[in-house]
């Protein structure tokens, strides 16, 4: 440890650490543009010099190593002197376009000119211009002269997203940021350069000219999209959803979030909304009151009962529903005597329940992984912030294999890439573990020749400390997703590696301690979507997008007699019989549990809309329209707390596992291929956000979606037209 003295205090930091982040320690502000505590040190703005004793002038503190006994002063005469230098440096081109700029009230230029900046300014030469650029979507570059050159930007992209989209040319005043690549800027992470921009050069398209910051109202809440369980921020002005931003939680997703995660609340604005139940007479639409709705709903359910059994009635969940939701949901079939549930729409095998898989290892530690196997799955797209975690831990030294259907940019270093269609990873992934025994002298778990990549594989794997085998949505959807699980299993038991699914949605996790899934008796999702049911709730979900039955899910489900839809949006519309608005994230108060199994809580940030009503109270509502005994619910918190989860922030170690019994089979000849969802048709929410569909990734889906037969297809052809 070094011990140094700062604006008089003792402080002590390790060797190697630089001012900047002794200031921080012990609680000094250091004015400074850019630095970052995320990114690698640039020293490029100088905003941050100090006064360091012996030292001929003043020193970046970003980039100062401290010494044994060096005396530091931040605020001395000499260090504000400077300070002040190079804010009437930088603001020699900036223009004085404040009252018009997005980033007012929150621009970290215009905080520090306060304090550090003259009334006037010596120079009167004509400013410098910079062209206007379009660089997609997601983000304008329309106003790049206030632009610093504090490369934030730049370093963000190297970095942290993997791609080096933006880049500084020229010298001098004519120094400029621009797209080095491509002329759009298209990374799943990319929305994070505006939060980090300390100008306003960088803004949000779709938020742009729309509020001030002041006029927001914030409140804390959780992403309803992947796994990750990343925090927000959703800032509300009138009632309605105007931004949405990272809230920091080292511990899940640090300071970033995904641009689906931040341009997702355009959907909740748009004109898809549902805001009033629905039911279908004659073949037309109208509109009802909820009483009407719920006890038509009700009587139905009574008759087709009593007709058919309660076996003929079931309901298929989108796992990015509340745990609340698919409690309520599970409890109300099985309190009409129906076992019929699940929330594994996309998946092509149901094993039977033997834990809640997760995954295996906290979010934390992904950063630093020394060895990482994936099989199956898109990660960049699938996961971008496990994915900009692994990246950390590539740019540490470690090492990164894949076992995957076609050849991706991960953004990444790879180490052994094994490309192979899926119906041939069991195979794949049985040739790790034949060279994994090979290599240790032991009976491997099936008959199997291994390969030289194999064998690079299992070489990686039998080194390093901090080890994982992780297992995507495609492996999870895989028609021989036991044999995978369990092939993973063996190797990682060899290995001394953990073993975890990714896992699709903000909330697999939950739907599976909550047991969202067909008990004793019940039919699992494909079965129910071939036409097994005569009465179907769909809970969030529009099986056409979320299946793996794809667009023949519509021919199975107009078969049953009565189709109840719960969503947000008017959706399922061509074979429903009822449409129940239910609120979206931000309106409803919910839980959501995270791939490692963190149970974290939100609010509703606004007033539902219309006439929609949260999807737990309408369950509730139906339930005691239907007679059945304990749903005397008066809150959400009091469903989470019959479904066990009352004060829990962390499912206990023995209520996950990843362990199997599953026997390995490596008969998978003529295996349909796994559905997974592209980045922007994940859910409900990132298909109907308009922005999001405009990027380089959404219409690329769009385009495929046209020339696709049958399968899950992508809302919004029209983008074709549009973009």
């Amino acid at each position: 440890m070094i011990e140094l003295e700062l604006d008089g205090k003792k402080v002590e930091i390790i060797e190697g650490s630089m001012i900047m982040h002794a200031a921080d320690k012990a609680g000094t502000y250091i004015p400074h543009f850019c630095y970052h505590k995320k990114l690698s040190i640039a020293a490029n703005c100088r905003m941050c010099l100090v006064d360091v004793e012996k030292a001929p002038k003043p020193m970046p503190a970003c980039a100062t190593p401290v010494t044994q006994g060096m005396i530091v002063r931040t605020k001395s005469e000499k260090a504000i002197k400077a300070q002040q230098s190079v804010m009437e440096f930088l603001l020699i081109n900036h223009p004085l376009d404040c009252p018009i700029c997005d980033q007012g009230g929150e621009c970290q230029l215009q905080d520090l000119a306060v304090g550090y900046g003259a009334s006037a300014s010596r120079y009167d030469e004509e400013k410098r211009t910079v062209p206007v650029k379009d660089v997609g979507p997601l983000i304008s570059m329309n106003e790049m002269t206030r632009c610093i050159h504090c490369t934030r930007c730049v370093r963000f992209g190297q970095e942290v997203a993997g791609v080096m989209e933006l880049g500084m040319i020229h010298r001098g005043e004519h120094s400029e940021i621009t797209t080095v690549v491509s002329d759009t800027i298209d990374s799943e992470l990319s929305g994070n350069m505006i939060d980090i921009c300390p100008v306003g050069a960088l803004t949000s398209k779709p938020f742009r000219y729309s509020a001030r910051t002041w006029e927001l109202s914030r409140r804390k809440s959780v992403s309803p999209h992947d796994s990750t369980g990343a925090n927000l921020i959703v800032q509300v002005k009138a009632n309605k959803v105007m931004r949405v931003l990272p809230l920091e939680n080292e511990a899940v997703n640090e300071c970033w979030i995904a641009d689906r995660d931040r341009f997702s609340y355009e959907a909740l604005n748009g004109d898809d909304r549902l805001t009033q139940p629905m039911i279908k007479q004659g073949g037309e639409w109208r509109a009802v009151d909820w009483q009407t709705a719920l006890e038509y709903v009700a009587n139905g359910l009574k008759q087709i009962k009593g007709d058919h059994g309660a076996a003929s009635i079931g309901v298929l969940a989108s796992p990015h529903s509340t745990v609340e939701e698919l409690y309520l949901a599970g409890a109300l079939m099985r309190g009409i005597g129906s076992e019929n549930i699940d929330y594994r729409l996309r998946n092509a095998e149901f094993p039977a329940f033997e834990g809640v898989r997760h995954l295996g290892t906290p979010i934390a530690s992904l950063s630093s992984l020394q060895r990482v196997l994936v099989v199956g799955s898109s990660l960049r797209k699938d996961h971008p912030l496990f994915a900009q975690r692994i990246r950390q831990s590539v740019r540490k030294g470690g090492v990164v294999n894949v076992i995957n259907a076609a050849s991706e940019d991960w953004a990444m270093s790879m180490g052994a890439c094994v490309f192979t269609p899926a119906e041939s990873w069991p195979y794949a992934l049985a040739e790790v573990a034949a060279a994994v025994a090979a290599e240790k002298g032991v009976q491997g778990p099936a008959s199997g020749e291994a390969g030289e990549a194999a064998k690079v594989i299992a070489k990686s794997l039998l080194g390093g400390e901090r080890k994982a085998i992780l297992l995507g949505n495609a492996a999870a959807h895989h028609a021989s997703a036991a044999s995978l699980l369990s092939l993973a299993n063996w190797i990682a038991a060899q290995t001394g590696a953990t073993v975890g699914y990714l896992t699709e949605a903000a909330n697999t996790v939950g739907a599976q301690f909550v047991r969202a899934l067909p008990g004793q008796g019940g039919l699992n999702a494909a079965q129910m979507l071939a036409g097994g049911l005569k009465a179907v709730l769909l809970l969030n979900t529009e099986p056409e997008f979320d299946s793996a039955a794809g667009v023949q899910a519509q021919a199975g489900l107009n078969k049953a007699q009565m189709v109840v839809t719960m969503s947000p949006f008017k959706a399922n519309m061509e074979f429903s019989d009822v449409l129940l608005p239910i609120a979206p994230f931000t309106e409803t108060p919910g839980s959501f549990i995270n791939a490692e199994g963190l149970v974290q809580g939100f609010h509703a940030a606004v007033k539902p809309l219309g006439e929609t009503r949260p999807a737990w109270k309408v369950l509730r509502v139906l339930a005691n329209l239907l007679e059945l005994p304990g749903f005397d619910y008066e809150s959400s918190q009091s469903v989470l707390a019959k479904a066990g989860l009352d004060g829990v922030t962390q499912l206990p170690e023995g209520s996950l596992s990843n362990a199997t019994q599953a026997a390995v089979a490596l008969t998978t000849a003529g295996t349909p291929p796994p559905v997974v969802a592209s980045i922007y048709q994940l859910d409900s929410l990132v298909r109907r956000a308009p922005s999001l569909q405009l990027t380089a990734d959404g219409r690329q889906t769009a385009h495929a979606a046209l020339g696709a037969p049958e399968g899950p297809r992508a809302i919004g052809e029209h983008v074709e037209m549009t973009a």
